[in-house]
């Protein structure tokens, strides 16, 4: 009995290890292996180019982040990053419109995806898979439509005759590609928002009443919330980081491609769900995004230099994420069974 309760006991801290620093571990393991056969992995200019790399991951995640704070999940935000990415092109391109309009415009359909998201989850209550899934294929029905199926770019053919007269400007490039003090801007503004959402979901009144409202609605009711506002607010500011990583996106690449986000949603559904066990968390916050997305980054990275197929990426995310998962649900019904 004493050795099966010693294993056991052994068993538990070992989960507990992984559950509070597996990521951690792994990150580190992965730094270690990979600065060890190539001496081009462990250098700063190789590490702000990966910091630059998850900036536009970490963006979408952060916005999936606040929907599962409150219970829910955005699939949208691949599309709604789509759609941002080539209307924040057209109307540079095609419209020749000033920079503040090229920026807030794409915001407020990002707020407007949100809302309809909500609209179709508070008001008529389909679930929010299957709400945002529906969004997910009208939203980028809609910018697909909106592009005749093809991408953005200077001085481009249009269909109508002739070529388009506007170009993306210089000032709104060095969103996208420009350096500040020795970093690229797309990681200042994704530490930026790291450090906002973290300060909001971590120290705020506000904050807590998401986590509230995601832990325990029908306590949060009696309490006072409005479970519908709440839920509302947080698909609205998934759709405005959707959007921030689509014109972040343009900037980078200096063209309006066309189904962008689609593949960098499942990267940003991993950052989250890995970012749940960083440092025993056990649920969706943003210094665990950040840490996810760097995670996946680094990895990808070093798998690059390997030369490794780039069609094989895939298992590995998957590998990482299943991993993570593991851990935490493993860590999560031990706990239960305890209490």
């Amino acid at each position: 009995m004493q050795a099966g309760e010693m294993k056991n006991r052994l068993q538990e801290k070992g989960i507990q290890f992984l559950f509070k620093y597996g990521a951690i571990a792994l990150l580190v393991i992965i730094i270690l292996y990979f600065s060890s056969i190539s001496n081009a992995f462990f250098t700063y200019a190789n590490f702000t180019d990966i910091l630059r790399s998850i900036s536009i991951v970490t963006l979408l995640a952060l916005g999936v982040t606040f929907t599962l704070v409150v219970g829910g999940f955005d699939l949208s935000v691949g599309s709604t990053m789509s759609l941002s990415t080539v209307l924040t092109a057209s109307l540079m391109v095609w419209y020749e419109m000033p920079l503040w309009l090229v920026l807030i415009l794409p915001i407020l359909i990002g707020m407007l995806v949100g809302l309809l998201n909500s609209f179709l989850i508070v008001v008529i209550g389909i679930p929010d898979l299957l709400a945002t899934l529906s969004m997910m294929y009208i939203v980028a029905g809609f910018h697909r439509t909106y592009t005749e199926g093809y991408s953005i770019y200077n001085n481009m053919p249009l269909t109508s005759g002739g070529t388009a007269n506007g170009q993306l400007s210089e000032a709104f490039l060095w969103i996208g590609q420009g350096r500040m003090l020795g970093l690229p801007v797309p990681v200042w503004i994704m530490l930026v928002m790291v450090l906002i959402a973290y300060v909001v979901l971590q120290h705020t009144r506000w904050g807590r009443v998401l986590y509230m409202t995601g832990g325990n609605a029908e306590a949060a009711t009696l309490s006072g919330v409005s479970i519908r506002k709440v839920k509302c607010s947080a698909y609205v500011i998934s759709g405005i980081f959707a959007s921030m990583a689509g014109i972040l996106f343009t900037a980078r690449v200096g063209s309006g491609q066309i189904d962008a986000g689609a593949p960098l949603l499942m990267e940003a559904v991993a950052a989250v769900f890995v970012g749940y066990s960083v440092l025993g968390t056990g649920k969706p916050n943003a210094i665990g995004t950040f840490f996810g997305a760097a995670v996946i980054g680094i990895l990808l990275n070093g798998l690059t230099i390997l030369n490794l197929p780039y069609y094989a990426f895939d298992i590995i995310k998957g590998f990482v994420l299943v991993s993570a998962l593991a851990v935490t649900y493993v860590y999560a019904k031990k706990r239960f069974t305890q209490t």
